[in-house]
């Protein structure tokens, strides 16, 4: 797929850290892009320096999603290129006992299937959606007619204490890529997802230095945290190379996350 100014572009959690990023390198290319995101002063901001425009969008909503499509293609066209950044994410043993008292508690069902919704069920909302559309362009070279990269994260591989949901959503939007790429695979849409290792973004750097000193020192070469650009980097390539198709690749500086 030719990353130019013939195409547009809809990346999710656009408004910071690694979808900023994305949306941002694909305005370098001249690529028409539409943010979607809940901080609209960010998203704004991010849209109006790049030359986009922001919807205001909640994955977990289909009304808000439908909306949010509308408005990008009202502005730029039916989209070629889906990027899916949006996400959180939640911290607590499966069930755990207190150290002052002795009580016991689990890990609370909804906030469990909060996370869900949100990493995993708001990703294929968006991925489905977008590929509806799709199915209306015409096709260019090798019948393509668009584009989709997901991300989840190494936890999805190799989670640490208290990341049972975390690993669940991302480890679902792992296990979807491949049968998502050969659902589509006659219609000449790519899909294939990254799974960043310790990345440098807005939540990481409100860390203490300390703690984030630490973190880069546990990753093997380079021994430091990710930068946003080279999520972004990994993200065109996948885009652009039309032969890769259906994989999963961590980036992650060849860490594999202890237990804690």
């Amino acid at each position: 797929m030719n990353i130019d100014n013939t195409i547009s572009a809809v990346v999710t959690g656009g408004s910071s850290g690694l979808g900023e990023a994305t949306a941002r390198a694909l305005a370098a290319r001249g690529v028409k892009v539409a943010i979607f995101d809940l901080q609209a002063d960010k998203g704004e901001a991010v849209a109006a320096d790049i030359g986009g425009v922001f919807c205001e969008v909640n994955v977990t909503s289909d009304e808000s999603v439908d909306a949010g499509f509308a408005k990008a293609r009202a502005a730029h066209g039916q989209e070629s290129v889906l990027v899916c950044c949006a996400g959180t994410g939640n911290a607590m043993k499966t069930a755990s006992r207190s150290k002052e008292d002795g009580s016991i508690k689990h890990f609370s069902l909804e906030a469990f299937n909060w996370l869900i919704q949100i990493n995993l069920v708001g990703t294929f909302r968006c991925v489905a959606k977008s590929a509806a559309g799709m199915l209306t362009l015409e096709p260019g070279e090798d019948g393509e007619r668009g584009a989709i990269v997901m991300t989840a994260s190494v936890a999805a591989e190799d989670g640490q204490m208290g990341q049972a949901a975390y690993s669940a959503s991302k480890g679902g939007v792992v296990g979807m890529t491949l049968p998502i790429a050969r659902d589509l695979m006659s219609e000449g849409i790519r899909i294939n997802t990254i799974l960043p290792g310790i990345f440098n973004t807005p939540l990481m750097q409100g860390a203490p230095q300390a703690v984030k000193d630490n973190l880069a020192a546990s990753v093997p070469f380079p021994k430091r945290l990710g930068n946003a650009a080279e999520y972004a980097n990994l993200a065109l390539t996948m885009l652009e190379n039309s032969y890769f198709n259906g994989e999963d690749v961590r980036l992650d500086g060849a860490i594999r996350m202890a237990p804690r």
